[in-house]
């Protein structure tokens, strides 16, 4: 599996939209890991297109990706 990572593509900028488990300091699920865990920030694309950004938690890490026409591209921390 090639990783691609989104600013290798695209450009974009990272901005904050929590949704209401956020704000309210909830988790998604019962232990915090899962494989699509939404996050409190989005992108917006160069042809004004918003995408929210995903994690993927498993441990003391989780790697942050966004989904563009069927292909998952992963942010590096810098990014955010």
């Amino acid at each position: 599996m090639d990783i691609k990572y989104l600013s290798d593509y695209y450009k974009f900028t990272v901005f904050e939209k929590p949704l209401y488990q956020h704000i309210h300091n909830l988790t998604q699920t019962a232990s915090g890991y899962g494989k699509k865990l939404t996050t409190r920030y989005m992108i917006r694309l160069r042809k004004n297109t918003i995408r929210r950004v995903y994690a993927t938690c498993f441990s003391n890490a989780a790697s942050y990706w966004v989904m563009i026409e069927g292909t998952r591209y992963y942010l590096r921390d810098c990014d955010i």
